[in-house]
């Protein structure tokens, strides 16, 4: 998949995507985005445009693709556009808009590491003034090969397909011992953990040694979280690393235990 991350410094002119938001507080990216943004960017809200709230399908839902679309469409954005993302740096949310942008098949997407403070500290200009871009239409050529749904989870689970399932949440819920967000503590079975998080070096994120150690380049690997939204750097940085065969399960855990059994403990 190639290069993912940028830095501040390497951005050229092109169009920008501000993912900035909080999970504890979900007015707040919002608010971040009219107080302040790179010129030029638009931005989009994890729950509002990057998730469908109102499916059953985990607690941070796929959106459509027909709804993927609408956004890109009325986003102004082209196939050969140059889009930089970025949030507030050693975050997420960046690189969840990232990875639906590369479902889409969009060649040219960059993660800026560091966020919005990196991009200002490089003199990128900053203003409160929302740009509009013109709607477009698209025609998408969707990316299958890096998405996985439940389904395709449960076949990794049966040992109908080869693939390494890999949790991206904290040690402590993995194996099943604390679990403030779902009803059901654990983890997919067969599934092994490499906490997403051990990726952040201050506002930036970087590959960690003992990740590319842990799984080989050979591997088909399947990203999963709580909801879609923390795999999703994990995921990020596999494929900046030379990882090509990655898939991310957007529904993720809170949407495996609608239907399925989990386990805990640890799988070496």
């Amino acid at each position: 998949m190639g290069k993912v991350f940028v830095s501040a410094h390497e951005v050229r002119p092109g169009r920008y995507i501000d993912t900035r938001f909080h999970l504890q507080d979900r007015l707040w990216g919002q608010q971040a985005f009219e107080d302040g943004h790179i010129e030029g960017a638009l931005y989009w809200d994890l729950e509002r445009d990057l998730s469908d709230m109102a499916k059953n399908e985990g607690r941070h839902a796929m959106p459509s693709k027909n709804q993927l679309q609408q956004l890109f469409e009325r986003s102004g954005l082209k196939q050969g556009d140059l889009i930089y993302i970025y949030d507030q740096g050693a975050s997420p949310f960046a690189a969840r808009a990232w990875w639906m942008l590369k479902y889409a098949n969009f060649p040219n997407v960059y993660i800026v590491n560091g966020g919005f403070e990196a991009l200002r500290e490089a003199g990128h200009t900053v203003t409160s003034e929302e740009a509009y871009f013109g709607p477009t239409k698209l025609a998408i050529q969707w990316n299958e090969a890096i998405y996985s749904n439940r389904a395709d989870v449960k076949r990794v689970v049966d040992g109908v397909r080869k693939a390494v399932l890999l949790d991206a949440r904290s040690e402590e819920r993995y194996r099943g011992e604390s679990e403030p967000l779902d009803k059901v503590a654990g983890h997919i079975p067969t599934a092994k953990n490499f906490d997403w998080e051990q990726l952040k070096q201050r506002s930036e994120l970087y590959v960690n040694d003992q990740l590319i150690e842990k799984f080989g380049r050979d591997e088909e690997i399947v990203v999963y979280c709580g909801s879609g939204v923390t795999a999703s750097p994990l995921y990020a940085i596999l494929a900046h690393s030379g990882y090509e065969n990655l898939k991310l399960y957007v529904g993720s855990y809170s949407d495996w235990i609608t239907q399925y059994e989990v386990e805990t403990g640890e799988n070496k």
